[in-house]
């Protein structure tokens, strides 16, 4: 045989490689009409999905490319199922994207922890004890001679009740008021206490005064005991007078104001 002849493909070689050729080109068609429809179902959305869209649609063209040849010829006609896997994975990326934004939603509405809630009722202060209308005369409690008692030492009855307490003893103003001060053979050195409603209190016998003149606070020290006037000894000698008027007995005085110095 010539070398000719013996280099010509025979028929049968024709039509094996034309055959070959052939499905060639199928797979490269059907390859290409896989991208084409990736495309047509992910790439308008990626806009809207973001960069968590645009990688799940490039997970799922990749995983298209390494499609074996055989893989893909026959996969070709089934481009629907591969847009329904893209648009599964818009869907999910979707999904994700609305349940973060759900769960942050709450937060802009949040109240602070320590915020009453609405109709707590809120926390009053704690009010402050009631002053006492009356405070002691002298911080040591027991008396003397009682009030409305007979003895050589008065020409009458006694006006007051005494407080037998050491020379030196501070003296307080009873409550609030104006002092002024005076001196008397009798009661010797004398403090006169008035109230607002006009009740005098006259703290007598004293050493010194300390308040002469002016307004006073209760429980301010206004004088010290001592032994002036018609006295045998240190004592505080206490009257109470309503309205500026005769002396009343000042020991109801004291227990109707929940006081008692005996």
């Amino acid at each position: 045989m010539a070398p000719e002849a013996a280099a010509r493909p025979t028929r049968a070689e024709l039509r094996l490689a034309a055959r070959e050729q052939s499905r060639a080109q199928r797979r490269g068609a059907a390859k290409a009409a896989t991208r084409a429809a990736l495309f047509r179902v992910a790439v308008p959305s990626v806009a809207a999905l973001g960069v968590a869209g645009a990688a799940a649609v490039t997970v799922v063209q990749e995983q298209a490319d390494r499609v074996s040849p055989q893989a893909a010829a026959a996969d070709a006609p089934d481009a629907a199922a591969a847009r329904q896997t893209a648009r599964q994975a818009v869907d999910a990326t979707d999904q994700t994207q609305a349940s973060r934004g759900d769960a942050r939603q709450p937060l802009a509405g949040t109240q602070p922890v320590d915020a009453p809630a609405a109709g707590a009722p809120t926390a009053q202060p704690t009010p402050e004890p009631a002053k006492p209308k009356v405070v002691m005369p002298v911080a040591q409690h027991g008396l003397g001679e009682l009030f409305g008692a007979a003895g050589t030492h008065w020409a009458r009855r006694h006006t007051g009740i005494d407080f037998p307490v050491d020379g030196g003893s501070e003296v307080y103003a009873v409550t609030d008021g104006t002092i002024r001060t005076q001196w008397n053979p009798f009661y010797g050195y004398m403090s006169i206490l008035k109230t607002s409603d006009g009740t005098e209190a006259w703290y007598c016998h004293l050493r010194a005064y300390k308040v002469r003149k002016g307004p006073v606070k209760q429980g301010d020290v206004i004088a010290f005991v001592g032994s002036s006037g018609n006295s045998t000894g240190p004592h505080l000698h206490f009257e109470v007078r309503p309205q500026g008027g005769g002396p009343v007995d000042p020991l109801p005085w004291f227990l109707a104001n929940g006081l008692d110095p005996r």
